[in-house]
This record gives C-alpha cells, structure tokens and sequence, in this order.
C-alpha cells in the first residue's frame, strides 16, 4: 500500500473570507478581474443548492488524499449503499458517497449514501486483506480506480532478457468536505486480524438480549391495544414463535415521543403486562425530533436548557418532521446525552415497563423540505462545530444515549435493545441496524444480502433488511422467501408501510403460512447458534453473517459471490431471490471442503458450482464438514419459553474425520456475564471417533438444568456396534443410536448429558 502515490493529498489552508481580505500590491492588479473572482467564491463561501443558502463560516475546508493497493483488484466495504459487494471502478461515473440520507425507495445500483456511513474499505488478494479507515463524520466521496499495471521483473543474468508482466493496481482515492486527514491503515494480514485491529479501534458488537435475536413484528402502525393484543394472539393461534410486536409514530399523542395516544393506548402498562405473561417484549419507536409545543415538557426543557441543534444565527434550528415544525436535540454535547438518556428512566417515561425497548428512527437526521431532506450544512452544534463537520454522527450519538438511557433505568443490570437506522463507524457497540425503507420487490430481496455483508463487513453484525420490503405489497411467494433469507440473518423483522395491506404471517393461505412458520421456527432452533456467534462478534470481533472469501481467502473463485454467503463459520446459506425458481447454482466452496444437507443430512456429492434443485418449501443451506452446530431440539412460542428446551448437536465430519463447534450460554437478558462471569462457554470437539464436551473459559460459571439429548453425527462411515457415554464421574452408560446407510447420519438419542460439565461418547 502506498499514500499519496498520485499526489492528490489536499487540505485547504484557513483563510479569512474574501469581505475582510486587505488589499495588497498583488492583488490590487487582481481587482480588475472582480466579478470572476465573486464568482469563485461563491461557491467557496456560500453555496446555493435549490432555494437553500449554505453560509460556510470557516470558508473551504476540504481535505483529501489518495492511496494506491498494489496487487488488489478486489475491493469491499464503505457502507451504505444499493450496490454489489465488490465495489466498482468509479472513473467513468459517479464515486461512492458517504452523507446519511433519509431516501425513501431508494434505487438500486446508485452509489449516492442512504442512511449510514462506515468509512472503511478492505482490500483482498488471495494471500492478503488490507484495509483503509477514514475517521470523517463529514460528506465523504471515495474514488476507486482498477486497472493493470506492467511490473518488471529485473534479469539474473546477461543473457536473460528482463521480464514484464500485468498486475493489478486500485486507487483509492478519499475526499471529504472538511475535518482533519485522520486515517488509520489496517495490515491484516488476514480479514479477521482487520476485523480486530478495526474493533480495537471503534469497539465490538454488543452482545445482544437472546429475545431480539428471535422474530420481531412491526408495522407502520399497529392501532390500538386490541390490535396488539389480536395480532399477539394471532401468533399463538398459528403456532408461530415471535419474541417481539412493535408500535411506530402512530402510538403517541400527535407524535410527541415518550408519550402514548390517550384513545389508543389507554393503559399501555396493563398492554405491556399481558405481553410479559406471554414472555414477549414491546418496541416503540423514538425519534430525533420532538416537536415545537411549549406544553410538551420534552420540548420546553431542551428549550430552556438551550440543548437544541443551533442555526446559523444562533436561534434554535426548525425543520418539518413527522409531527410538523421540530427541533433537534444536540447529541454531540454529552450533557444533552445524558439529559436524553435520563427520559427512559421508568418515572420519567410514563406507562413504560422494563419489556420496552427502543427503535430510534429518521436520525440522519430527517428533515421534511430541507436540503437533500436533512439538516443544513451550516447549522451550529455544541463548541460551534458546524453541522457539516458531524453530520454522518448524529444518529450515532441518538443510539449512544437511547442505549446509554435503556441500562440506566435498569441501574447498569440489563443490556438495552435499540434499532437505529443512521449509523457510523462504532454503532455495533449501542445496538442494531437495518437497510432502511426497502421495497417489496424481488431485486430488493436480492441487493439485500450484498448491502447486510457490506455492513458485517463494517464492524457491525446485529443488521437485517425489513422482511417483506417496507414499501408496497409483496406477492405471497416474494414475502415466502424474504423469510426464508431473513431466518438466517442476524435481525429478523417483518415491517410493512401504512399504504400497504396487512401482512401477518397468516393472511397469504394455509400452504404459505405453513412455510413461514416453518422458517421462523427453523430460526429458534437455530438460536444456540447464533447467540454463540453473536458471543464471538462481542469478544473476537468476527462478523456474524460472511460474505465467502472472508472464509475461503485464497478461493479467488468466491471474491465477488454476494448470492450466498456464511452464517458464521458452518453454514451456507443460498436465499432464493428469483420468481417461481426451479434450480439455484450453489458454489461450494474449497475442493477439499465436504458440505452436507442442514435439513436432510446427506453429503453433497460434487464440488464447485452446484445446480441445486429448489421448491418453495425452503432455501438450500448446507453445513460444513468440521463443524458441530448447536441447537434447541424444538422452538418455542418465543426465546423465554424456550429456556428448558434441551440441545441437540449436529456434527458434521471433514475428510479426516474430525469436528469442532462451540456453545455459549449465559441468563440472556443481563451484564452478569460480564460483571460476574456467570456464563458458559463449551467446546465440542469429534476426533478419533470420540465426541467430548469441555470447558473452554474455566473463569465462567452458570448452572443450567438443560441437556444434550440427541446427537447426529454426519458422514459417519459405517455402521457401529455400540456407543457408550460416560460423564466426569466416570459413570458409563450404554447410548441408544440409529444409523442410516443411505445419509450415513448417526443418531444418538436419550443422552441427557449436562451442558454445564465435561463428558465423552465412544463410538466403536
């Protein structure tokens, strides 16, 4: 990697504006050609965009600087936009843009930015990831130029003639409005040493609450109570787990947050009760924005406290938002976080419970009839820094107190929840994230799974697209599949707008109820799992969901597959994205990899490039050989009344006969794992025809009633003769197996062997 290779490093020297310059002999000569130099000015000063006057107080500010990546022609990451993984050679169109914009229906295939930044990009080759982190909260612009170089290779002797040949070159070429050059080279080697040195640099992942890793419903709006209470009874009516109902604007009185609809949500305490008792949790959306209304006490003390984002003239900057002229809080001044953070406290927010969590939305932040639909440029923050200079933070400064606010209620005991939509470099530590106002179309579906590994890329794993599509009505097959994909993705979301018909996972037909069900409840099962990848996201900084070459680095055959990807290291998952598909083409990574069936438990036969069969059933998803995949044996009516349910383990063998696989555990809902280390963390490991469970961090201890009751152990050669486990004690008992000679899968039931202590099983 080489900086400034093509000398475009730039930054703009301070200069007084053009009213206070005083004359001299130079430029007395330059005078005669005034009006010229107005004109460059103008848009150096000021600048007009539509009927908007941006005044830039300090003048140009603009930085740059240019780094050159030599051998790479595969570049990743800078979230967020509608694009492919691989990001594309720019010199011939517009760059990449990073300015958090509230773009409702965006379009697809446009690198303008939608609603959050992440100015990190990573380059791959197959024996090395670099990577580049552009610390500039400002409007950013990234250029990237691929092309051949010829490198030549000097001759050993005389009579050799010396040697040429064409390697690759990205320029990456980074621009910002203003800020300072603050750049950090990230040296791998590895993708996953990048993800550590990134996290070491702007933190991990929180570790979530296990129930907003289960299925949330949301749409914009659910009415009143009754409507909660039915659309709650609904699910337990189907049989279909969900954890989480949501309440967007609608549910406060004339959209003053932290309040509640006098008509509508009459008792929201009594509404919250019946949701505890059926071990399910609330949401209710928070927005920037609180509205000008002297007898809103939210509105009047900011105002008086003087915590509002300033205008250029010093007044309260006001914008149109959802409940008419508004204000906005200045996040960036730590006392406005804390007085924010202090509204979630239970005597504060009226008619909350401790089973409400947060969903802070439009906090690019959003302003109807603004620029662009967002904030002016020269709008004044805390220690007059200009809007320009921090506009890609506000959101992230929102989600830092919300989630600061949500484990103060509880005095520091239990971990928040807060969905965010605007976000930056960092956000992973307060929450998760979505994809924004998608829409109910197929190539949505599609462009999702790129845009959700571009943002795991990023440093944040908790993120989902709205399942479905926000906007419009999804033909039934189209909502099938977006759950189908959604199930195998960290967040987990139904969410539709006001225009569109109701669209509970009950109302397309008994058949498509049926395969929805199917595919959330394939999610519960799959929780073991996917809490011991979030475990890993919070303390290794290893993304949840991996886009392929993050797994296989030296197969150049996987550099640009963003039709597929990992589920952490054991899982392949291929969504269907296509109208009435027949056949899907699955790459299967590595010649020396075997991959088994995740449902059916048979070994694929052939390697490479794959046409798979498909029905509307289900997705194609694969487990890797040399991997043990935990699981509940069934799912429950939500993640809390699932706690009992025993484990199974799925052990998939790799050509040497071997596996490994972990399981972490902890209460799922408080910071004692980290404050009293009361968790679980186990290894599984197969070798040599012995299944063993042992303890991978002796500093956790938590007791847990549950038990490994069923083993399948996949790939197993022959049939065996007995099998017999024996605990620490030394107590042997005889295990009861079934063996299929068509899977080769080996079942081992009845086992009952704790989670919590070491024990082996025998195989002969």
């Amino acid at each position: 990697m080489s900086v400034n290779s093509n000398g475009l490093l730039y930054f703009e020297h301070l200069q007084p504006p053009p009213s206070d310059r005083k004359p001299t002999a130079q430029n007395e000569e330059a005078a005669s050609d005034s009006s010229k130099e107005r004109q460059e000015d103008l848009g150096l000063w000021k600048e007009k965009f539509g009927s908007f006057l941006d005044i830039k107080a300090h003048g140009p500010t603009s930085v740059g600087i240019d780094f050159s990546l030599h051998g790479y022609d595969h570049v990743y990451g800078i979230p967020q936009h509608a694009e492919t993984l691989l990001l594309k050679n720019t010199s011939d169109g517009d760059a990449y843009r990073l300015y958090n914009l509230d773009i409702f229906g965006h379009k697809i295939h446009d690198k303008i930015g939608i609603y959050g930044s992440v100015p990190l990009l990573l380059a791959h080759k197959p024996n090395r990831t670099s990577g580049i982190f552009w610390l500039n909260s400002s409007e950013t612009l990234v250029d990237i130029s691929t092309k051949a170089v010829a490198e030549h290779t000097p001759s050993r002797s005389a009579a050799e003639t010396a040697k040429q040949r064409a390697v690759p070159l990205t320029d990456v070429r980074w621009m910002s409005e203003s800020g300072i050059i603050d750049v950090f080279l990230l040296m791998g080697p590895t993708a996953f040493d990048i993800f550590k040195q990134f996290a070491q640099l702007t933190g991990t992942q929180a570790l979530p609450p296990l129930f907003s890793l289960g299925y949330h419903q949301c749409r914009w709006n659910y009415e009143d109570e009754q409507d909660v209470k039915a659309v709650d009874a609904g699910f337990d009516a189907h049989d279909i787990p969900y954890d989480v109902i949501w309440l967007d604007i609608e549910h406060t009185d004339g959209k003053r947050y932290f309040t509640w609809d006098k008509k509508k949500f009459q008792n929201p305490r009594k509404m919250q009760e019946h949701l505890r008792k059926k071990k399910r949790k609330l949401v209710v959306i928070v927005d920037p924005h609180i509205k000008i209304d002297p007898s809103y006490t939210l509105y009047a003390q900011a105002k008086e406290k003087g915590y509002f984002v300033k205008d250029r003239n010093g007044q309260d900057f006001e914008g149109i938002c959802w409940p008419g002229s508004s204000c906005y809080p200045d996040f960036t001044n730590p006392e406005v976080r804390k007085w924010y953070a202090d509204q979630f406290a239970f005597k504060t927010y009226k008619g909350s419970t401790n089973i409400l969590f947060v969903w802070n939305d439009m906090n690019e932040p959003s302003v109807f009839k603004g620029a662009e639909l967002t904030m002016q440029k020269d709008a004044v923050h805390y220690n007059n820094w200009e809007h320009r200079e921090v506009h890609n933070l506000y959101g992230f400064y929102q989600q830092m107190a919300t989630a600061e606010g949500l484990i103060r209620r509880s005095s520091g005991k239990e971990r928040p929840f807060v969905l965010a939509r605007s976000f930056f470099a960092g956000s992973q530590k307060y929450g998760a994230v979505w994809t924004g106002d998608n829409t109910a179309e197929w190539s949505y579906l599609k462009i999702s799974i790129p845009m959700l590994l571009t943002i795991n890329m990023a440093g944040i794993s908790f993120c989902g697209a709205d399942v479905g599509g926000f906007i419009g009505d999804p033909e039934p097959e189209l909502l099938v599949r977006w759950y189908q994909a959604g199930a195998y993705q960290p967040f987990f979301r139904g969410h539709s707008n006001m225009e569109s018909k109701r669209r509970e996972p009950w109302l397309f037909g008994e058949k498509n109820t049926q395969i929805i069900r199917r595919a959330i409840r394939e999610r519960y099962v799959l929780l073991p799992y996917l809490y011991t990848l979030f475990y890993r996201a919070h303390t290794a900084a290893e993304p949840v969901m991996r886009s392929l070459w993050i797994e296989f680095p030296g197969k150049m055959e996987t550099f640009d597959v963003e039709n597929e990807y990992m589920l952490g290291n054991a899982l392949l998952v291929h969504p269907v994205t296509e109208k009435e598909a027949k056949t899907v083409t699955v790459l299967f990574p590595g010649s020396e990899e075997i991959w088994y069936d995740f449902r059916k438990f048979k070994r694929m036969e052939d390697a490479g490039t794959v046409k798979i069969p498909v029905t509307l059933e289900n997705i194609p998803v694969f487990q890797r050989g040399g991997t043990v995949i935990p699981l509940k044996t069934s799912a429950g009516k939500s993640t809390e009344w699932m706690i009992d349910i025993s484990y199974e383990l799925h052990v998939a063998l790799d050509a040497e006969a071997c596996a490994i696989g972990e399981l972490y555990v902890d209460d799922g809902h408080s910071f004692q794992y980290l404050h009293k280390k009361q968790f679980l963390y186990r290894k599984f490991t197969f070798h040599k025809n012995i299944l063993s469970s042992s303890c991978i961090d002796e500093s956790g201890q938590y007791h847990t009633t549950c038990v490994v009751e069923r083993v399948i152990i996949l790939g197993f050669g022959k049939q065996p003769t007995f099998v017999t486990a024996s605990a620490k004690d030394g107590k042997k008992k005889d295990v009861v197996f079934t063996y299929d000679t068509k899977t080769f899968a080996l079942m081992l039931e009845n086992l009952a062997l704790s989670v919590d202590a070491d024990w082996e099983i025998c195989i002969s």
